[in-house]
C-alpha cells in the first residue's frame, strides 16, 4: 500500500554530503533520475542540507527505501569520481518514517522539511533556498531560459547530469543553473491541493518546529555556508599557518585555526566541525583550548 514517508539522512558530523555549488546541482539532478526512475513514487518535497538530506515521499515503504538506497549509491559514486571519498555513504544511516494522514501531520512534515534551511539562518523562506521545493509550490511562473531535456545531446546531456541515465522524459525542463526543475517530478498539485493556500502554508512554516528553533537559537545561529567557509580554508591556513590544509596543522594550530573561523565567521561548534572534517566531541575539546 502506498503511504506517505518521511525520510531522512543522519546528519555527518565529519564530512559534507556537499562541498560545493556543483555538488548541489548533481544531486538535484540525481532527484530527477530517480523521480524518473520510479514512476510508482511521488516526490513531494525535499531539501539537500550540506551534511544531510529530507524528503517526503510517497510509494510503498519497498520503494521508498530503494528510492533513498540508489540515490545514496549514486551520488557515492559521484563523489568517489570527483573527491575521492571511497564509501562516502556507506555508514551513513537512513531514518524512514510513515506519516498519518489525518490530523495535519503532512502538512507539519512538508513544513519541517522545507523550514530547514531557515532554521540554519541560510535564508529567512524557504523559497529562497534553490536545493529543493522551496519555490516549487504557488509559484506559477516558470524560467524562461530553461531548456528541454530533449533540446540537449547526448554527451551534452550527459555532462550536464554526470550520468548517461536516460529515463528523464523529453519535455523536462533544465533551468539556466544546470539541473532539472523540481516542477517537472515533484507532486506539486498534490501538495498544493493539501495546503489550499500559500497563506495557510506559510501557517505551518512560521509554526514548524524549524521556525521556534530558529526563534530560541536566533543569536547563535551560524551566519554563512557551510560551503563559504569550505572554500575559505585553504586561503586561511596559509594566512595564518603558511600550511596548504587544515590537516597539517598542529593540535595547537588546529584549535587557533577553529577559534579564528568562530571569530572571522559567526560559526558555532557543529560548524566548525563539519567544515574541519572531524568529530563534535573534537572540534569542542581543541576550542577549549584554545581560550
Amino acid at each position: 500500500m502506498r503511504r506517505i514517508w518521511l525520510v531522512s539522512t543522519d546528519h555527518l558530523e565529519e564530512e559534507l554530503w556537499f562541498r560545493d555549488l556543483d555538488d548541489f546541482k548533481v544531486a538535484m539532478n540525481y532527484m530527477a533520475i530517480q523521480a524518473a526512475s520510479h514512476p510508482n513514487v511521488k516526490v513531494l518535497a525535499f531539501i539537500l542540507m550540506s551534511n544531510h538530506v529530507h524528503i517526503v515521499i510517497k510509494g510503498t515503504s519497498e520503494d521508498v527505501l530503494m528510492f533513498i538506497v540508489q540515490f545514496k549509491h549514486r551520488y557515492s559514486i559521484y563523489m568517489r569520481k570527483k573527491w575521492g571519498i571511497k564509501e562516502f555513504l556507506r555508514r551513513n544511516g537512513i531514518d524512514i518514517k510513515e506519516i498519518p494522514y489525518d490530523t495535519e501531520a503532512v502538512e507539519r512534515a512538508i513544513a519541517y522539511v522545507q523550514m530547514n534551511c531557515v532554521a540554519a539562518s541560510i535564508c529567512t523562506h524557504p523559497a529562497q533556498y534553490p536545493w529543493g521545493t522551496g519555490d516549487t509550490f504557488f509559484s506559477p511562473a516558470r524560467p524562461m531560459s530553461a531548456k528541454r531535456v530533449g533540446d540537449l545531446k547526448g554527451r551534452e546531456l550527459e555532462r550536464l547530469l554526470h550520468s548517461n541515465s536516460t529515463v528523464l522524459p523529453k519535455h523536462w525542463r533544465i533551468n539556466a543553473e544546470g539541473y532539472v526543475l523540481p516542477q517537472e517530478y515533484v507532486d506539486v498539485q498534490s501538495v498544493e491541493k493539501l495546503f489550499r493556500s500559500a497563506q495557510r502554508m506559510n501557517y505551518f512554516y512560521t509554526s514548524s518546529s524549524k521556525a521556534r528553533k530558529r526563534l530560541e537559537l536566533e543569536e547563535n545561529l551560524p551566519a554563512f555556508r557551510d560551503q563559504i567557509i569550505l572554500s575559505a580554508i585553504p586561503d586561511l591556513c596559509r594566512s595564518l599557518f603558511q600550511k596548504e590544509s587544515f590537516t597539517e596543522l598542529t593540535s595547537t594550530q588546529k584549535a587557533e585555526f577553529m577559534r579564528q573561523i568562530r571569530y572571522r565567521f559567526s560559526a558555532d561548534v557543529n560548524q566548525i566541525a563539519r567544515v574541519c572534517g572531524v568529530s563534535y566531541a573534537d572540534a569542542a575539546k581543541m576550542m577549549d583550548s584554545a581560550q
